[in-house]
């Protein structure tokens, strides 16, 4: 059944309907022919058209329209509905990114390229890789809504957001110290982003903090950071410096094991009621390798574990319910080629991205980048060519990743400005590497 209340279909029909004949008459008069309404069905009709448009279509689309157009689409409503519209019915509208940076040398770059072309390209057509250059060296905190928190350690610390697809950052944040433990994430109750941190001061004395994005916030010191939540021997410790952000929860994530026996639990910072709580974490094996720390991830915008089994294959559990302990679910078992594995490093398969629920990109503990379908266990090597990152320490991405870290993201057009944040465009520029 045709829903007449609908603007689009009103509108095709006035569209289609022939002019009565008074209007011929005005016509054939020279006359002015109005149509009631019709102005604002199609802002309505253009509005919903703009939705269906992949953020960085639109962004290179807002430089070349109208002015209404581009206020449209620069707006934080549109945002909003954009993101809300791609999280919901179509995820191709937010492009996934992956970024990454260097942990061990000195480069002021993040290097991006897209996770659909790791899995889509053919082998001979090459992934690029698009670096970005800033100020000074950044490490990445997390992401979230296409937002990424970057950090470094210059003057105490300190942290902004920057939005690869439109361009734009925020003013950098004084952090007063170093980060312990640290996350980035969303309050959706309160529409709010937040950064949750365990900072070490110059007294070296601990304080938790979080701070919440906004033209007059500052940071608040809350409960202690539990690391040693509720265990019995009180020996569990958290893995991991960042916490595990899960869309649509409004939380951080940490794993907490006791030594290298067994995971205990999930920590959990709610970021909307800033308290903090846990739950039980995937049962290991008896088997299973002991001599190598699990770890947390997010894949399908929920949380996986990763661990080792029998030193000859890894586990992949996904919590498909997030919050209880019983939806932990064996999402696959790898076999370890001996390629992937770097004997001096004790460490597991950290998975990145995976398409569908058949292919999964991930890291080895060689630093190789890998496809791995989870079916039938074949594996290959993507052809990523990061020859323009300007990390010239590091082995080409093809062949390795050395020490590189990376973060998954989704393209929006998410601004720091829509949330009462100074913004401008040139902190993070193009990398252009000399020739």
């Amino acid at each position: 059944m045709v829903d007449a209340s609908n603007p689009k279909i009103q509108l095709m029909e006035r569209m289609n309907s022939p002019l009565h004949d008074d209007d011929n008459d005005d016509e054939r008069k020279g006359k002015v022919v109005t149509t009631t309404g019709m102005p604002a069905l199609m802002d309505e009709l253009i509005e919903e058209i703009l939705l269906r448009i992949p953020a960085s279509s639109l962004v290179r689309l807002s430089n070349s329209v109208c002015s209404s157009w581009r206020t449209l689409i620069s707006s934080s409503q549109f945002a909003k509905d954009h993101l809300r519209r791609s999280m919901a019915v179509d995820p191709a509208l937010t492009h996934p990114r992956i970024a990454y940076y260097s942990s061990s040398y000195s480069y002021p770059i993040i290097g991006i390229f897209s996770a659909r072309s790791v899995f889509e390209n053919p082998p001979r057509e090459p992934t690029k890789v698009v670096a970005y250059e800033g100020r000074r060296c950044r490490s990445i905190i997390g992401s979230c809504n296409g937002l990424l928190c970057l950090h470094d350690d210059v003057l105490e610390g300190r942290a902004m957001l920057w939005n690869p697809c439109t361009g734009f950052t925020s003013q950098p944040l004084k952090i007063g110290g170093l980060f312990h433990y640290c996350g980035f994430g969303y309050d959706h109750v309160n529409d709010k982003y937040k950064l949750f941190g365990t900072v070490i001061k110059k007294s070296g004395e601990f304080v938790t903090r979080i701070f919440t994005f906004g033209p007059k916030s500052k940071w608040r010191t809350i409960q202690d950071f539990p690391n040693r939540l509720h265990h019995p021997d009180n020996k569990a410790s958290v893995v991991g410096w960042t916490g595990r952000f899960v869309s649509g929860t409004g939380t951080l994530n940490w794993l907490l094991c006791s030594g290298l026996d067994s995971v205990v639990a999930v920590l959990s910072v709610d970021l909307v009621k800033e308290t903090y709580s846990q739950f039980s974490a995937p049962s290991r094996d008896s088997d299973d390798d002991r001599s190598v720390f699990p770890r947390l991830f997010i894949l399908g915008g929920c949380l996986a574990v990763c661990c080792e089994t029998k030193k000859t294959h890894w586990t992949l559990w996904l919590l498909k319910d997030y919050g209880v302990p019983q939806s932990w679910t064996k999402l696959a078992i790898i076999r370890k080629h001996p390629p992937l594995i770097n004997y001096c490093l004790n460490d597991v398969l950290r998975p990145m991205y995976m398409l569908k629920s058949d292919v999964l990109l991930a890291k080895s503990p060689s630093g190789i980048l890998i496809l791995c379908n989870v079916k039938d266990g074949s594996i290959y090597v993507p052809n990523i060519d990061s020859s323009s990152d300007g990390m010239t320490k590091h082995p080409p991405l093809y062949r390795g990743s050395g020490s590189r870290i990376f973060h998954v993201y989704h393209e929006s057009l998410v601004s720091p400005s829509h949330f009462g944040l100074p913004s401008c465009s040139s902190e993070m520029r193009l990398f252009k590497p000399s020739l």
